[in-house]
């Protein structure tokens, strides 16, 4: 996908406190302690519902981490896993292993990732290619494997009997008490995968796993993902010791994707069925969930114009299905986690038929009990359910979609939702069976905090308050924290966009600012709303600019309307919105109009450029990221559903492809910076610009990052040099400097 990175009284700043007028510099953005300070990630509770555990950074080195817990009933959290003591961190990890993380966006290292079995007795913790368990009874950690390959994509089965992993292209299962591991696939080779998550399935369709235990151990369903039809697109991955050629199976808008079957098989008999998902192979294996019993298989089929998305329910011992469910939209359909099968056979389903993403309750066969929500607003998520109360716990912004909220509503007699948590910022959770919750809320004065709830809301404990006061890594220059400021323009249209503006903190209304217009401009992402700001953006205010966000068409969390106004014309009316955004930016009495510029990574990349070749372009300088730049070199999944083949809608690939605009560029005004190892937005898209730029003799700058991929401003050793290029540049271009 293309994508970029509590209370009141916690949230005021104690300014009365003696603290220096410090300035953040770049060095400190990503020097260690984090400035976000110890936030908790991966948050899960225990099976008994006794202690919580999550990932926390060390304090000596932030992009490393360590597995903590914090007993519910009170007492200090304490560290369960020292990441230091089982690994060094100096193993290099596999291809698929860096492609898996790069999917997922994860840039830490140490424990990345862990699971609990169902009855609470061990802790699965995948480090570095190995596996350890942690035996929650008597604290000891012991290595379940050690091999030259990565077990990656690590289980612990329902029940706890089993661990199971992916190795080079397999699956394989190990009794937990110890003994021989066992291989369910044997043919796994070349471009014959089991039991994983292909290419498309983890970047477009956030679908990171290619098997799924059945709740009595008993049976596993599996995926067996053939790329042979995939076409090889020979990328060169250039790194600092020389360059290596990598036949990337890419799936580029199009052409073939990865052939992908399903299967189930028995543990005690070996015995494996196919699941018939129909005679169209050429479609997306979206979901797979098994109900509460263990007796159907769920599968949810979206077809590769994305515009149908079928629930079918397979008889697992049979292979067949039945279609229980069809969704359709005649733009595209949004998948979503929120399916939930309930324990008297009904499910829950999301949908945006009414026109906003809502929550409904169907019986087995597919027959539609009740509409949970309703209303101009988006439920953006079902966080949990507890099915003893009967009430769906989930996130939305209905009030405003600058904020998040907690809510639940009973699925069995549907009424106003209740919020559980208070407005002022953004809220997310995870749900325990019980409806008890770990709750992580920020605002723009306050950094991650995550604590401890009752079903009802009320807090039982902090597990991270993160209490931006003394000692926090960010107090030395929380007095010059500034905040954004919200508003609302009017598209072309009609149309409401929300916008926000954050100014340095020595801010003086007489005076006249350079302006930087942040952007991202793409489909499922939201800028601008009520959450702690990045530091990094905080050095741009530092250094004397103005930062505008805009989200314009297209964005996340707001109307179906809105969001599918860009279907199949990608570059077109978000970049209308943006330049509506710029329009407003110039006539701000303190913005130095003739000094703007533009910023963005990956599809702010490409907004970047669209909008610095934009007739009478109001932009003085812009950086474009990792930009995609002719969207026929991108991803089937992302690239059709929001443009359609290519063969089907040339016009729009022209319109949107670079290089038809290049000509209105202002020579010398564009910074341009790839990663040179990226296998997501291929490095194809900037050499071609490169070369159309040299052709026509228009001056540019470029910055090269070798064997970096695609998410180089997330990388801390890169992280820096990519701020400061920005910087420096804009420094030069917008303020003489």
């Amino acid at each position: 996908m293309i994508r970029p990175s509590l209370t009141a009284l916690a949230a005021c700043l104690a300014l009365s406190s003696p603290v220096l007028a410090e300035k953040l510099p770049p060095e400190r953005v990503f020097a260690d302690p984090g400035l976000n300070g110890p936030t908790a990630k991966g948050v899960a509770l225990s099976p008994d519902g006794k202690r919580v555990t999550y990932l926390k950074a060390k304090a000596d080195a932030a992009n490393v981490q360590d597995l903590w817990a914090a007993d519910v009933k009170g007492g200090e959290p304490y560290r369960l896993i020292d990441s230091a003591a089982l690994s060094s961190g100096a193993k290099e990890l596999s291809e698929a292993e860096k492609a898996r993380r790069e999917r997922a966006r994860v840039s830490s290292r140490g424990i990345v990732e862990y699971s609990w079995d169902s009855q609470g007795r061990f802790i699965l913790v995948p480090l570095d290619g190995d596996l350890y368990l942690d035996s929650v009874a008597d604290g000891k950690v012991s290595r379940l494997t050690e091999t030259p390959g990565d077990e990656v994509d690590a289980k612990v089965s329902p029940k706890g009997g089993f661990v199971s992993y992916v190795r080079d292209q397999n699956l394989y299962l190990k009794p937990i008490t110890g003994g021989a591991e066992r291989a369910l696939t044997t043919d796994g080779k070349d471009t014959l995968s089991f039991g994983v998550a292909e290419f498309i399935a983890q970047e477009e369709l956030d679908r990171f796993t290619g098997y799924w235990w059945s709740p009595s151990e008993s049976q596993i369903a599996y995926t067996r993902v053939d790329e042979s039809g995939v076409d090889i697109v020979p990328r060169a991955d250039i790194g600092p010791g020389g360059a290596t050629v990598v036949n990337q199976r890419y799936p580029r808008a199009g052409r073939p994707n990865a052939v992908v079957d399903l299967f189930v098989q028995g543990l005690a008999d070996g015995k494996t069925v196919q699941l018939d998902l129909g005679a169209d192979k050429d479609i997306y294996v979206a979901r797979v969930d098994w109900s509460a019993d263990g007796k159907t298989l769920y599968v949810q089929r979206l077809s590769r114009d994305q515009k149908t998305l079928d629930l079918i329910a397979f008889d697992p011992a049979t292979g067949q299905g039945k279609i229980v469910l069809t969704d359709t939209d005649a733009h595209f359909i949004e998948v979503t986690d929120d399916f939930q099968p309930l324990k008297d056979g009904s499910f829950l389903w999301s949908s945006e038929k009414s026109g906003f993403n809502h929550l409904y309750r169907y019986a087995a066969d597919g027959k539609l009990i009740a509409q949970l929500t309703q209303g101009d607003w988006p439920v953006a998520a079902i966080e949990g359910v507890d099915q003893k109360r009967q009430v769906v716990i989930f996130g939305a912004s209905i009030d405003t979609p600058l904020e998040r909220r907690l809510y639940e509503v009973s699925y069995t007699k549907p009424g106003k939702p209740k919020a559980l948590t208070p407005a002022g910022g953004w809220w997310t959770a995870k749900v325990a069976p019980n409806g008890a919750f770990a709750g992580s809320y920020n605002d723009p004065k306050t950094p991650p905090q995550t604590a401890l709830y009752a079903p009802d809301g009320k807090r039982v404990r902090w597990i991270e308050e993160n209490k931006l006061a003394q000692g926090h890594p960010y107090w030395p220059y929380a007095s010059t924290l500034t905040t954004p400021e919200y508003g609302e323009l009017k598209a072309a249209d009609g149309e409401i966009l929300h916008y926000s503006i954050l100014k340095p903190s020595d801010f003086d209304p007489a005076k006249k600012y350079p302006a930087i217009v942040s952007v991202y401009g793409g489909p499922h992402v939201q800028r601008v709303n009520k959450t702690w700001q990045s530091a990094s953006e905080r050095t741009y205010v530092e250094a004397g600019y103005i930062i505008f966000k805009l989200d314009n068409r297209g964005s996340a969390n707001r109307s179906a309307k809105f969001k599918r106004a860009l279907d199949r014309r990608l570059g077109t009316v978000e970049v209308e919105d943006q330049l509506v955004g710029a329009a407003y930016l110039k006539t701000l009495p303190y913005v130095d109009a003739d000094n703007l510029g533009v910023v963005g990574w990956s599809y702010g990349g490409f907004m970047t450029l669209m909008l610095m070749t934009a007739d009478n372009s109001p932009f003085k300088a812009g950086a474009a990221g990792a930009p995609p730049t002719e969207w026929g070199l991108y991803d089937t999944a992302y690239t059709e559903r929001y443009m359609g083949k290519p063969e089907e809608n040339k016009d729009g690939y022209a319109r949107s492809d670079i290089l038809n605009r290049l000509d209105s560029l202002k020579p010398g005004s564009l910074l341009l910076l790839h990663g040179m190892a990226d296998d997501n937005v291929i490095f194809e898209n900037s050499t071609r610009v490169m070369a159309a730029l040299q052709k026509k003799a228009i001056p540019f700058e470029m910055a090269l990052y070798p064997g970096e991929r695609h998410s180089v401003g997330g990388s801390k050793s890169k992280g820096l040099s990519v701020l400061r290029t920005h910087l420096e540049f804009f420094g030069r271009k917008l303020k003489g400097q």
